[in-house]
């Protein structure tokens, strides 16, 4: 399998799209992609839901990006897009999805239902975290409209992309094993997906310590 298969493998398999309907609050999550921002005022503006709460601090990829840390960067490209301020929630702490979605439930313990807005290749890990995190709740899970080709940044290029795909499919295998998330089916063909792509050096993004690389040498991903 070649890497762009591969990736794109990946890619439509983190991809999942819920369709939004009427919903008692927008939450976007932080990261490096304003365009969840704009996303949530399209949303906002479609009249899915008069409220969005923006959650996020800062992390490895948004600390210089983002002084302010994520959700006030949101809140303020929201505001930008012609969202009143009134109806806007900053959470600002979350250092992770689990932290998004646990901070974001204390703040509206009441919300039946909730548009979860994120990145299109973090929908899956989302969807799997609040159904373990949040269970009591009605979520649907979407994205901007991006194809796999669009999705790269300036500061989060192709190879960053991919490196994150393969990395957040890591972690939901770990994940699902410490009782962060439901567990989350992998298709032999994405397994495949994975190994090629991590054999071919796209590491960066592994919690794990060690692996087999293409070689069979055993290496630590700062080793490639």
């Amino acid at each position: 399998m070649e890497v762009r298969d591969a990736a794109l493998v990946l890619w439509n398999f983190h991809s999942v799209y819920d369709k939004p309907e009427p919903s008692d609050v927008i939450i976007g999550l932080g990261s490096y992609d304003i365009r969840v921002a704009t996303h949530c005022a399209r949303l906002f503006h479609d009249g899915l839901a008069d409220r969005i709460i923006f959650t996020g601090s800062a992390g490895n990829w948004t600390r210089e990006l983002f002084p302010d840390g994520e959700a006030e960067a949101f809140k303020a490209q929201a505001k930008a897009d012609g969202v009143e301020e009134r109806a806007i929630l900053v959470e600002p702490r979350a250092t992770n999805i689990g932290e998004n979605i646990c901070f974001c439930a204390d703040m509206i313990p009441d919300a039946k239902r909730v548009i979860f807005v994120t990145k299109p290749q973090t929908q899956l890990r989302c969807k799997a975290t609040v159904k373990k995190q949040w269970s009591n709740v009605r979520a649907l899970v979407t994205a901007p409209a991006t194809s796999f080709e669009t999705q790269p940044l300036a500061h989060h290029d192709e190879r960053a992309l991919i490196c994150e795909m393969v990395g957040d499919l890591e972690r939901m295998d770990r994940y699902s094993k410490l009782g962060f998330q439901t567990d989350v089916q992998v298709p032999r063909n994405v397994r495949h997906a994975y190994d090629t792509l991590v054999k071919s050096g796209f590491v960066d993004h592994l919690q794990a310590k060690v692996f087999t690389d293409k070689t069979g040498q055993m290496r630590s991903p700062g080793q490639i």
